[in-house]
């Protein structure tokens, strides 16, 4: 029989005080941070999830996350924010205007704001994923946050870059969807939807191409996200429960993000989606520019497998080391892809001993 966990649990942290804590942004939005604490240590650590995940995915109850990993590990006071591009919230599906320069602007600096309300005003460390981890590069380099100790950046920050077939996905794909097929939102859950629409006949179509497992969930989301057989990690890297659920912790999106990502890619840099929007007169028009001023210590991850955004982390580090060549850190993780660094099996072996070593150096140094 197979382990049903259900969504949004918080099972995956015992022994752990937990409050919730929800908050305004500027711009009328309601989202949320998950507080997790035990004894006093160090601390506070914010984790910041990617494109239509949540928090859930560093509270994983079929092995060790992320979350109990800092706080066995000293790391006490830990945070985990549900930003606008959550599964939790409906945001990242309705109509309208979707950019990261909407994180940076609005997101980022009000989470903080309440989680010093509550934790005091030490400095906080930041762990990111995917978009999550580009769109807080963005808003260092634009002076939107400020007292953090540390960043860790998982997969890309400031320099996306993909390879020729997503790059082609990107470039015409969010039009095609949208005025051909008639689909505004991509949702890993398609096939369980009603029988020859639009979104369950692309579905079955996806996973003609894709017959290294026989979850369709797992194949649409290869096909949102970069290139491969599966593309966001290794099936070895995953625990059986975890696969089984996937379509729990990557949920539909809309195709806002990708229009400001394909912008980025066009550029080599990260980029403000649409200068002329008053809403973000204050954010640099480039960020890369300005990420030369960012003082605080940056870890990138970069899997050597990953499929969604190469070797972008790569070159974020070679290029921020020109001008401060030893400020920031680079950690290539073998074996490792997109997302298996953050939700793997064994990433509480592989990985989040790397993020620790440069989490307590920097309690270190301070």
């Amino acid at each position: 029989m197979t382990t049903r966990i259900p969504r949004f649990s918080l099972g995956g942290v015992p022994g752990a005080e937990t409050s919730h804590h929800p908050f305004i942004t500027e711009d009328g939005l309601s989202l949320s941070l998950t507080r997790f604490r035990r004894a006093e240590g160090a601390g506070p650590v914010l984790l910041v999830h990617g494109l239509t995940s949540g928090s859930d995915l560093f509270t994983m109850p079929e092995h060790r996350n992320l979350t109990e990993y800092l706080l066995d590990h000293g790391f006490t006071d830990v945070w985990a924010l549900d930003s606008r591009m959550s599964n939790r919230f409906p945001y990242n599906t309705e109509p309208g205007p979707h950019s990261l320069d909407d994180l940076a602007r609005f997101d980022f600096p009000a989470a903080l704001a309440e989680l010093r309300r509550h934790a005091g005003p030490r400095p906080v460390h930041v762990i990111a994923h995917c978009l999550g981890s580009l769109a807080f590069a963005m808003s260092l380099a634009a002076g939107t946050v400020d007292g953090i100790r540390s960043f860790v950046a998982n997969s890309v920050a400031l320099t996306p870059r993909l390879s020729a077939w997503p790059r082609r996905k990107l470039e015409y794909g969010p039009e095609l969807l949208e005025h051909v097929l008639g689909l505004p939102v991509l949702d890993p859950r398609a096939r369980t939807g009603r029988r020859f629409t639009a979104g369950w006949a692309l579905s079955r179509l996806v996973s003609l191409a894709h017959q290294e497992c026989d979850n369709p969930a797992c194949h649409m989301i290869s096909f949102m996200w970069g290139c491969g057989w599966p593309a966001l990690y290794s099936h070895e890297n995953l625990h059986p429960v975890t696969h089984d659920r996937i379509a729990d912790l990557l949920g539909p999106s809309g195709l806002g993000y990708l229009r400001h990502v394909r912008t980025m890619v066009r550029a080599g840099h990260a980029v403000k989606y649409d200068p002329r929007d008053p809403r973000h007169a204050s954010l640099p028009d480039h960020y890369l520019t300005d990420a030369t001023e960012i003082d605080t210590p940056v870890l990138f991850l970069a899997g050597d497998r990953n499929h969604v955004f190469g070797d972008s982390n790569v070159i974020c580090h070679r290029e921020l080391s020109r001008h401060t060549p030893d400020r920031h850190e680079l950690a290539v993780l073998p074996g490792y892809g997109h997302l298996d660094p953050i939700i793997g099996k064994d990433a509480d072996r592989d990985v989040f001993p790397t993020v620790l070593d440069f989490l307590r150096r920097r309690e270190e140094a301070a």
